[in-house]
C-alpha cells in the first residue's frame, strides 16, 4: 500500500520524551485537552500513563497531532460549558452523499440530497407484552434481520441462532464449565447489568456469577470465531469509538443512539482498562454480541491485549472483583475478536489506522485467530497506528509502537481499494470526532469526560443506507454530574428493566 518504510525505519522509538509523566507519577492539576491528542498523552497532561505504548507496556507514548486552541480546563471539579462543534458537511466521491451533522443527542435537517429524520433513543429494554415504555426503533434504522454482508454459511452461529428473545442454550467443549452454565438467560443477564448503570454507583460485587461470566466469554467467543476476520457490513449502522470501562457513559451512548435492536452497531474496540467499570462494560457487550450477533459488531482494540491490560486496569479489576481466571477467559475473548470492517464497501473500520504490510484485503482476511497482539507487523498496525498532520508518507510512531501515516498513504489507499473515508478510533479528540486530510479519514472517540481529566466530548456516528454520516454527541460530565444524570435516566423509565416471564 502507497510507499513502504525502508528498511531502516526504527519500528520502536529509540528515545523517550522528556517531559512524560509514568503511570505512577501523581496527578497534577488538570489540564485542557489539545483538539486531536493521543490517548496516551493523559500521561503527560495530568492522567496515569495509558496502555498504548506498545503491546510490551514497557513505555509512556505520545505524539499530540495537532496544536489548535483548546477547551477550557475544569473548573472547581465540574464540568465547564461549552457548545458543541458546529454543524459541517461534506460529499465524497462514490456517487453517494457522505456528510457530517452534529448535534447533542440529534441529527440535524439532512441537506436537500433528501429527507433526513430525527433518531429517536428508545429506553432501556422492557418485559416483552408490556406495551408501557416500549418505543419503536429509530425510522431509518431498519430492523433487518442481519447486516453482515459477508457470513459463513456453515458458521454454528448466525441465522440459526434461536429467537433473541428466549434464552440461548449452547454447548461448550470447556469441560470445566458447569451443567448449570450451558443455558444462558442473555435478557436476565442484559436486565441485571443495565440496572446496575442506573444506580449510579460503582459496586465491588458484580451483578453476575462467575459460571454466568464463563459462559457469556464462551458463547461470545464462539461467534466471533464463526465471523470473519474482516467484517463486510450494510448500512444502516452506528459506529462507537473507544469506550474504555465508562460504563455509565455507554448507558448514555445506548439512551442517546437507541439500545439495540433499534440500532445496528459496529464498535471500534478499547472496551476495558482506565475506567472504573470495564467488567461491566464488556459483559454488556458481549451480552448483546450473543444476543444480536448479525447486527452487533465489536473490532479488536489495541486494550484488548493481555499485556496491555496487565498495566492499565483491566487485569486489576478482574483480581479485585472477579478472579485471575475470569482475566484469562476474557483475554481469550480478544483474541478472537475481528480486526476491522468494510461498511457499503467505502468505509474502511479499524481501530488504530493503516498499515505499511497491507498490501491486499486478503492479508486482514487470512489474519488467524485466536492471536496474541505481535509487537509488529499488520495485526499490530492496524491497532496502533495513528494519522499525522506533518508526515507525507511512513514516520515513527511518538507512542513508541508503529507508524504514523501521512496523507500520501490515505490518499494512495482509498485510490486503490475504491473507497472515501477511513473510520478509526484510538486517540482522544476534542469534539468526539475529528477529520483530517480533506475528510479522508475520521477519528471517533466515544469516552466523554475521559479519565474524568479532559473536557472532551464522546460521539457516535450514524451511517444511513445512502451513507449519510451524522454524529450524535455525549456531552462530557464529571463524577456528580454523570451520576444525577443516571438517577434522572433511571427515573424517566417508564418500568423497572425486567427480564422477560419465563415460559413452560
Amino acid at each position: 500500500m502507497g510507499n513502504q518504510p525502508s528498511k531502516k525505519m526504527k519500528r520502536f522509538s529509540s528515545k523517550e520524551p522528556s517531559s512524560h509523566t509514568h503511570a505512577d507519577d501523581a496527578l497534577p492539576a488538570p489540564m485542557p485537552l489539545p483538539s486531536s491528542i493521543h490517548k496516551d498523552d493523559a500521561a503527560q497532561n495530568g492522567v496515569n500513563g495509558d496502555g498504548d505504548h506498545g503491546p510490551a507496556a514497557g513505555k509512556d507514548g505520545s505524539g499530540s497531532q495537532r496544536s489548535r486552541s483548546t477547551s477550557a480546563p475544569r473548573t472547581n471539579g465540574s464540568s465547564t460549558t461549552r457548545a458543541p462543534p458546529p454543524p459541517a458537511i461534506t460529499v465524497v466521491g462514490g456517487g453517494g452523499a457522505l456528510s457530517t451533522i452534529t448535534a447533542e443527542g440529534t441529527s440535524s435537517p439532512r441537506p436537500k440530497s433528501g429527507p433526513h429524520k430525527r433518531l429517536p433513543s428508545p429506553g432501556p429494554p422492557v418485559s416483552d407484552g408490556s406495551p408501557e415504555g416500549t418505543q419503536s426503533p429509530p425510522v431509518d434504522i431498519p430492523t433487518n434481520p442481519t447486516i453482515l454482508a459477508n457470513a459463513n454459511p456453515n458458521a454454528p452461529f448466525g441465522a440459526s441462532l434461536p429467537s433473541s428473545t428466549s434464552p440461548i442454550s449452547a454447548s461448550f467443549s470447556a469441560s470445566s464449565v458447569p451443567a448449570s452454565a450451558n443455558t444462558i438467560d442473555i435478557d436476565s443477564l442484559i436486565s441485571r447489568l443495565i440496572a446496575t448503570a442506573y444506580t449510579g454507583k460503582v459496586s465491588k460485587s458484580l451483578p453476575l456469577k462467575t459460571s454466568e461470566i464463563t459462559s457469556i466469554c464462551l458463547a461470545a467467543r464462539d461467534i466471533f470465531l464463526s465471523q470473519p476476520t474482516l467484517i463486510e457490513l450494510s448500512p444502516p449502522v452506528k459506529i462507537v469509538g473507544d469506550v474504555h470501562g465508562q460504563y455509565a457513559d455507554l448507558i448514555r451512548l445506548f439512551e442517546m443512539c437507541g439500545f439495540p435492536p433499534a440500532a445496528n452497531y459496529l464498535f471500534l474496540g478499547d472496551y476495558v482498562d482506565r475506567g472504573k467499570q470495564s467488567l461491566e462494560t464488556i459483559l454488556l457487550l458481549l451480552c448483546y454480541k450473543i444476543k444480536y450477533p448479525e447486527n452487533f459488531f465489536m473490532l479488536r482494540g489495541n486494550h484488548e491485549c493481555a499485556n496491555v491490560t496487565r498495566v492499565y486496569g483491566f487485569y486489576d479489576e478482574c483480581k479485585r472483583r472477579a478472579s485471575l481466571k475470569v482475566w484469562k477467559t476474557f483475554i481469550d475473548v480478544f483474541n478472537a475478536l475481528p480486526i476491522a470492517s468494510i461498511v457499503a464497501s467505502k468505509i474502511f473500520c479499524v481501530h488504530g489506522g493503516l498499515s505499511p504490510s497491507l498490501n491486499n484485503m486478503d492479508d486482514i482476511r487470512r489474519i488467524a485467530r485466536p492471536t496474541d497482539v505481535p509487537d509488529y507487523g499488520l495485526l499490530n498496525d492496524l491497532l496502533w497506528s495513528d494519522p499525522s498532520d506533518t508526515a507525507q508518507d511512513w514516520e515513527d510512531n511518538e507512542r513508541g509502537v508503529s507508524f504514523c501515516f501521512g496523507k500520501r498513504v490515505i490518499q494512495d489507499f482509498l485510490e486503490r481499494y475504491d473507497m472515501d473515508l477511513v473510520c478509526r478510533a484510538h486517540m482522544v479528540v476534542e469534539d468526539g470526532y475529528e477529520f483530517w486530510n480533506d475528510r479522508t479519514l475520521v477519528t471517533v472517540f466515544s469516552a466523554p469526560n475521559y479519565c474524568g481529566e479532559f473536557d472532551n466530548y464522546g460521539a457516535c456516528m450514524s451511517v444511513s443506507e445512502d451513507l449519510l454520516c451524522a454524529f450524535e454527541l455525549l456531552k462530557p460530565l464529571d463524577g456528580p454530574a454523570l451520576r444525577k444524570e443516571m438517577t434522572k435516566a433511571k427515573r424517566k423509565s417508564a418500568m423497572p428493566v425486567q427480564s422477560p416471564p419465563a415460559t413452560a
